[in-house]
């Protein structure tokens, strides 16, 4: 491990010993290129294919660039910090960081909401579609996403890094993790991320009640569908969406609900990886498993690379 100076943090990995972080680290790198590769396609098959040129795929596209900072965010630093046996990270790349990672996250749960009231509209209120999703409120409603994101990561971070950072400088993390954070804080200095926590806390509480709200709204009406092919078509559209959904708040959900504890362990970086690598790898797949039309636009545009590659 290089020399920690009081300008830095030191990360400790995913291992102590050389042999395992090596291992960890090339599952890290081939999890990270699985990622990369299948958001990559999502948002180059939606630009590529006009028939996918909805809001519900417009949607989707953005969840993928989300996804693809969220990985970055953490992951390519982790792998390099592995292959070269230095935790050392400075104190201006934990504040890139940790801002990076909190507007991701933020942004991320706050699309999922607009895409579960996406999904509502156009299944309980599909004549009105149209006019309620139109082009310059899918638009805003994208901007608003970036925007409540940069001011989340904005206040998480000048909460965090307000504080003064008493004795071991060590993160038990492979990132600048928050919570990691805080336990390097002097005692009484809390108060700032108190009060953004308390702030943030109720909003996504809010998004979570309106995803829960909207599927509520959208089950009772698919289950009252007369045809069997309509409610098909319907939860062909929706599982995926509640798969991601589920997904990315039960994993985030462990590292809030799990008891604080002074002592690392392996459970700690499992829970982590849990809500920061698993749902951008998965998203991909869960999202082009059940969806016809993305299949179809994967495979025009795998064929188009290859027929450039042999031309």
């Amino acid at each position: 491990m290089a020399n920690l100076t009081m300008s830095g943090f030191l990360l400790t990995g995913f291992s102590d010993k050389p042999e395992l972080e090596l291992v960890h680290a090339s599952l890290f790198l081939v999890l990270y290129m699985v990622a990369v590769t299948g958001n990559l396609l999502i948002i180059s098959a939606i630009s590529m294919d006009h028939s996918l040129h909805s809001p519900m795929y417009f949607f989707l596209k953005h969840l993928s660039c989300l996804d693809l900072c969220y990985i970055s965010v953490t992951v390519p630093r982790a792998i390099y910090n592995s292959f070269m046996h230095s935790g050392y990270i400075s104190l201006g790349e934990c504040i890139v960081q940790c801002f990076t990672f909190i507007l991701c996250g933020s942004a991320e749960l706050s699309m999922l909401t607009v895409m579960s009231y996406d999904r509502y509209v156009a299944i309980c209120l599909p004549l009105r579609y149209e006019i309620i999703m139109n082009v310059s409120k899918c638009v805003y409603s994208v901007l608003g996403i970036w925007i409540s994101g940069v001011i989340s990561g904005a206040m998480h971070t000048a909460g965090t890094f307000s504080m003064h950072f008493c004795g071991s400088h060590i993160i038990h993390q492979f990132f600048c993790d928050i919570p990691q954070l805080l336990k390097l804080s002097c005692s009484n200095e809390y108060i700032s991320e108190v009060s953004v926590n308390g702030f943030m806390a109720p909003v996504s509480f809010i998004c979570v009640t309106l995803i829960g709200l909207s599927y509520t709204q959208i089950f009772s009406t698919v289950l009252r569908m007369p045809s069997a092919e309509g409610r098909a078509k319907a939860f062909s559209t929706c599982l995926p969406h509640l798969a991601v959904v589920i997904l990315f708040i039960s994993t985030s959900a462990f590292e809030f609900l799990k008891p604080p504890s002074d002592s690392p362990s392996a459970l700690d970086i499992f829970l982590t990886i849990m809500y920061t690598v698993v749902p951008p790898t998965l998203n991909p797949m869960i999202y082009s498993l059940r969806n016809q039309a993305i299949k179809a636009a994967l495979r025009k545009v795998v064929g188009r690379r290859k027929t450039y590659l042999f031309c």
